[in-house]
């Protein structure tokens, strides 16, 4: 039986998409870029993904993620790289201005609290995770919350689930269920902690060979059944 659920936060708990086009939109305008169009949205979203891939490889550090997306972006369309690094400390914060649950997450957590211990793991930075968690209640339905930034170790590394183990106490990983739509970071981070692995799975996009899923959900209420509960008690 679970006892515990490790959930992260982007695409999983939060429309991460949503707040990445507001944050970017605004920035233009703040920084005097132009405009931002969908189709350069969608670039940034390629660039910024290819960079977190890398960084989950241990091939490039978080500092050279933050800087470098927005420094190739920016090159791409003849936008100053130098403007890179200011854009980027804003762009931390304005990722917590538009907030956008999913699945009606707020109440799902609030039926489990106390039911199972849940914690945050997620590889975003502390300014940006702080400010969505407490500006999105998120923070509060929690008993812990861990940030790959704080802890030095990033998802999907075993030192980084070893470290939050330290951190949380004694447990069964037998009885841990990691919940989240990254097959890089969340389910390959599980089969590393030796963990019972999730896949938020939304769009039903068939998952690459090389991944040992337990469970593929397509909305956040479906791991009440895998917890032992029925959803028709809510």
């Amino acid at each position: 039986m679970i006892q515990t659920v490790f959930w992260d936060v982007d695409e999983t708990l939060l429309d991460f998409g949503a707040a990445q086009r507001a944050a970017l939109i605004t920035l233009f305008s703040e920084f005097g870029l132009g405009p931002c169009t969908d189709a350069m949205v969608a670039r940034y979203d390629a660039i910024n993904h290819i960079f977190w891939q890398r960084l989950e490889r241990g091939e490039i550090t978080k500092p050279e993620v933050l800087i470098g997306r927005f420094e190739q972006f920016f090159g791409e369309y003849g936008i100053d790289p130098a403007v890179a690094v200011p854009f980027n400390d804003r762009y931390q914060l304005c990722l917590g201005d538009t907030i956008v649950h999913r699945d009606d997450c707020l109440r799902l957590l609030d039926f489990l609290k106390g039911k199972v211990r849940q914690y945050i793991v997620s590889n975003g930075t502390v300014i940006a995770q702080t400010k969505k968690l407490d500006r999105s209640g998120i923070g509060k339905r929690m008993d812990g919350v861990f940030l790959s930034e704080a802890l030095g170790a990033e998802k999907p590394s075993p030192a980084f689930f070893d470290k939050v183990f330290a951190a949380i106490g004694p447990v069964d990983r037998r009885e841990v269920m990691i919940v989240g739509d990254s097959l890089t970071s969340d389910m390959q981070g599980g089969m590393n902690a030796g963990i019972v692995t999730c896949w938020y799975n939304p769009k039903g996009t068939p998952a690459p060979e090389g991944y040992w899923i337990d469970h593929v959900i397509k909305n956040l209420w479906d791991i009440l059944p895998l917890l032992g509960y029925a959803k028709e008690t809510l």
